[in-house]
C-alpha cells in the first residue's frame, strides 16, 4: 500500500474505461488509495498488458485488479460504486451499459485526482486557445518564482503528479468538456473560460450539451474564487444565473503585448492568462517578460518554413472553423489555404466574407471534401486531392512572393493521420522537401 497517498476510495469497486495514459494514472492512482479496480478496454492485449504493469509496479495490489475487455456490454459495469472515463469515450456510448439500479458514478480522471490535491488550481476550458493560454500562463507564473505543475489534458494527467508526490504552489490545468462533462467536486482557484465555438458535436449531444460541460468549470467556485471569462460569452452565462465567482469579463483589447504571437485571438489568450495569474501575485511586468520570450507553439499558426517567398504556416492544431477563421484573420499576408479531414461540425459558410477577402485558393486534402466545396463553390478556386502532400505542391505551384500557404484544416485528422500532431508534421515534412528541391 502507498502510505502517502490518502485512502480516499479504500475497498471502493472502481472501473477504468479506456487505457491510454489518463486511464493507467487513474488505475495507479485509484489502487494506492485502496480500490479495487476493473480494466475496460476494447483490446484484451492492452488490459492485459496494463495489469501486468499494475501488478509488478505497485505493493499491495494482489488480486484487486481485473480485465472486462471487448465491446461496451452491461457485465462490464455490474458491482461497480465509479467508472473513471477516459477523455475519448463519450459517457453516452457507455451510458446504456450501465445498471439500472446503483449505477456506478461516473468520474473523469482529472475529477477523481483534483480530490488528492491541496495547491490551488487555475484550469483553462474553451473550444480554441487552451494549451496556448495554460503554457503562457505557467510562464507568467514562474516568472513571478511560483513552481507550477501544468498538465491535465495536455501532457502528464494530473493523476500521474498526484502519484509522483512532488509539490507545487499552483496547478495549471487544461481541462476538455470531455473531462468537464462528468466533474463533480473540481473546484478551481480560477477558472478560465477562452471561447465557444461548434465542436465535439460527434460526441456532445448538442451545442446546449456542450456548453452544458464547459460550464461546469465554475460549478464549484464561490465568492472567494474568480472566473475570467471573455465578453462574447456574458449573454450566454448571465442567461444561465450567472456565475458564484467575482467574474473578470476579457476581450482581445490586451494589457500587454503578444509579442510573436498573432492574431486577435492571441492577444485575447495573453490577456485572460494575465489576469487568471494576477490572482496570484503576478506582476504586469513579469508576465510581459514571459510573453516575450514565448514562442508559437507546434501547429498552432506556426511559421515553419519560407520557400522561394512564399511563407509555410503549420495550424494543424485548428480542429474547427472557428480556428480557421482566428488562424485566417492573424495572417498579414494572401492566404493560400490547405483544409479537409473529418469534419466535426460548424458552419463553414459563415467563413465566406473571410475566404473572399483574404483566401486567393483553396485546396482539399482527405475526407469530407463535399462538406467545404457545398460551402464555398464559387467563393474561392477550389481543388482537391487525396493526400496533403500533393495539395500543398498545387497551392505551392500556384503561390507567388509574399503569400502564406496555411494548413489549417477545420477538421480532425483521424482519416489520415493518428493525429493532428501527426498531420503537421507532415505538413513540416512537405516545406522542408520543397525547400530542399528549390535549393
Amino acid at each position: 500500500m502507498n502510505a502517502s497517498i490518502p485512502q480516499l476510495f479504500a475497498e471502493t469497486r472502481a472501473a477504468v474505461v479506456g487505457l491510454g495514459r489518463s486511464g493507467v494514472a487513474a488505475a495507479r492512482l485509484l489502487l494506492a488509495a485502496g480500490a479495487r479496480v476493473r480494466l475496460i478496454d476494447q483490446q484484451d492485449a492492452r488490459c492485459r498488458e496494463v495489469a501486468t504493469m499494475l501488478e509488478q509496479g505497485l505493493d499491495d495490489v494482489a488480486g484487486r485488479v481485473e480485465i472486462a475487455a471487448g465491446p461496451h456490454h452491461a457485465g462490464q459495469f455490474d458491482g461497480m460504486d465509479v467508472a473513471i472515463m477516459s477523455p475519448g469515450v463519450a459517457v453516452a456510448k457507455i451510458r446504456p451499459f450501465l445498471p439500472q439500479a446503483n449505477p456506478p458514478q461516473v468520474l473523469a480522471e482529472m475529477e477523481l485526482a483534483s480530490r488528492f490535491v491541496q495547491a490551488p488550481i487555475l484550469a483553462v476550458t474553451g473550444t480554441s486557445g487552451k494549451t496556448t493560454t495554460v503554457t503562457l500562463a505557467a510562464r507568467m507564473l514562474e516568472a513571478a518564482g511560483k513552481k507550477v505543475f501544468l498538465g491535465g489534458n495536455i501532457g502528464t494527467p494530473l493523476a500521474e503528479f498526484v502519484l509522483s508526490g512532488e509539490t507545487a504552489d499552483v496547478l495549471v490545468l487544461e481541462i476538455s468538456s470531455f473531462q468537464l462533462q462528468t466533474c463533480t467536486t473540481f473546484h478551481p482557484r480560477v477558472g478560465v473560460f477562452l471561447n465557444l465555438a461548434p465542436n465535439h458535436l460527434d460526441y456532445h449531444a448538442d451545442m446546449e450539451e456542450y456548453l452544458q460541460a464547459k460550464c461546469m468549470l465554475f460549478a464549484q467556485q464561490t465568492a472567494a474564487d474568480v472566473a475570467v471569462v471573455h465578453a462574447s460569452l456574458r449573454p450566454l452565462i448571465e442567461a444561465r444565473g450567472g456565475l458564484h465567482a467575482s467574474v473578470r469579463w476579457f476581450d482581445e483589447q490586451a494589457e500587454l503585448s503578444a509579442g510573436a504571437l498573432l492574431g486577435a485571438h492571441n492577444r485575447a489568450n495573453v490577456q485572460a492568462a494575465y489576469l487568471a495569474t494576477s490572482c496570484f501575485g503576478v506582476s504586469k511586468a513579469q508576465a510581459q517578460a514571459a510573453v516575450d520570450a514565448f514562442a508559437p507553439l507546434p501547429h498552432r499558426i506556426q511559421p515553419v518554413a519560407e520557400v522561394k517567398g512564399v511563407l509555410f504556416v503549420n495550424d494543424s492544431k485548428a480542429t474547427t472553423p472557428d480556428a480557421m477563421a482566428a488562424a485566417i484573420r492573424s495572417m498579414d499576408r494572401p492566404v493560400r489555404l490547405l483544409a479537409g479531414g473529418v469534419f466535426k461540425g460548424g458552419d463553414l459558410t459563415e467563413l465566406t466574407p473571410l475566404i473572399r477577402e483574404k483566401v486567393r485558393q483553396v485546396a482539399l486534402f482527405g475526407a469530407n471534401r463535399d462538406v467545404f466545396e457545398q460551402a464555398w463553390q464559387g467563393v474561392a478556386p477550389l481543388s482537391w486531392d487525396d493526400t496533403l502532400e500533393q495539395a500543398a505542391r498545387r497551392l505551392f505551384a500556384e503561390a507567388q512572393p509574399g503569400e502564406a500557404i496555411l494548413l489549417s484544416p477545420a477538421t480532425a485528422s483521424f482519416d489520415r493521420y493518428s493525429s493532428y500532431t501527426e498531420r503537421g508534421k507532415d505538413f513540416m515534412r512537405v516545406a522542408a522537401l520543397l525547400e530542399e528541391e528549390q535549393a
